[in-house]
């Protein structure tokens, strides 16, 4: 398992490999100049270079715990960045926990979907680790927040099976699903309420490699725990979902499904918690991490 990262250096954006505790990071372009092992100058580069890319990484972390050529540079002296921009709209998947079927529905006897539901957010609502989330008053009203494992797809596919689905996962980071609910039920079609920008919050790294799933999330908004779930409450696991994303339809490299949301959402409680100006969102998911934003 590596959890992988991008971040800004004396003002230019760079990506490397966190060391285990978490507290420093090989820079992926000193490993590649050291050892002459290509690795890309960004972690898209990287992640389209799929499992060649993967190989020369391990070579490449194996020849440096060798001779030591590199020393790591403190995480602390860096500002993390969204680790990778998808190249194309965040595929979603909505009322995919049973507990937030029933919250969202505001009905204890709502029945789950028999499908997926899916929906995109643009790119252009992407945002990094300890950006602000922009409420948007002039626009909505009811900004909320939504902790998803964001599942990223490793290799081109078309019509895989579920049996074969986990194969094309390339790893995993975090997203918040941010939503401003007025506008979500207002244009009916989620797209909009889902994808103003600053709504998509994703980061703080890429974890990948074998780890024993599931994954439990939470969401602490102030300190306060409001979400706690785990995958296997999944209605529609992951291998799942590409499947039926990938029937008849083109998945690529870099890809990411946000695979939804559990209950605790802000428009759950009564009355209503939608976030305010100030207020501090924290998703973690171990052991990808923090992600940390504030709302401005």
């Amino acid at each position: 398992m590596q959890r992988l990262v991008s971040y800004n250096l004396n003002g230019l954006r760079q990506w490397g490999i966190l060391t285990s505790d978490g507290k420093l990071i090989y820079p992926a372009e000193e490993l590649e100049e050291t050892y002459f092992i290509p690795l890309g100058e960004t972690m898209e580069e990287f992640i389209q270079s799929g499992e060649e890319g993967l190989l020369n990484l391990a070579k490449a972390l194996e020849l440096n715990a060798k001779d030591k050529s590199i020393e790591p540079i403190p995480l602390s002296t860096v500002r993390l960045e969204v680790p990778f921009y998808p190249q194309r709209n965040i595929l979603c998947v909505g009322k995919n926990y049973q507990a937030h079927v029933k919250e969202f529905d505001q009905n204890v006897n709502a029945k789950n979907p028999e499908n997926p539901i899916f929906f995109t957010k643009a790119t252009t609502s992407v945002i990094g680790p300890d950006e602000e989330i922009d409420r948007h008053p002039y626009a909505t009203s009811q900004v909320d927040y939504e902790g998803e494992l964001g599942v990223i797809i490793g290799k081109r596919c078309t019509n895989v099976s579920a049996e074969e689905a986990m194969k094309y996962v390339y790893g995993y980071t975090i997203i918040n699903d941010v939503t401003a609910r007025d506008l979500q039920k207002k244009h009916i079609q989620w797209f909009r309420g889902k994808s103003l920008d600053t709504f998509c919050p994703m980061g703080p790294t890429v974890m990948i490699g074998d780890w024993p799933v599931p994954f439990t999330i939470y969401t602490k908004v102030n300190g306060e725990l409001r979400q706690e779930g785990s995958t296997t409450d999944l209605i529609f696991p992951i291998a799942r979902l590409i499947e039926v994303l990938s029937s008849g339809m083109t998945l690529l490299p870099g890809d990411v499904i946000a695979t939804g949301t559990p209950q605790g959402v802000g428009m759950g409680f009564n009355p209503p918690k939608f976030l305010q100006q100030g207020d501090v969102v924290e998703i973690t998911i171990d052991p990808i991490g923090t992600l940390r934003n504030t709302v401005k």
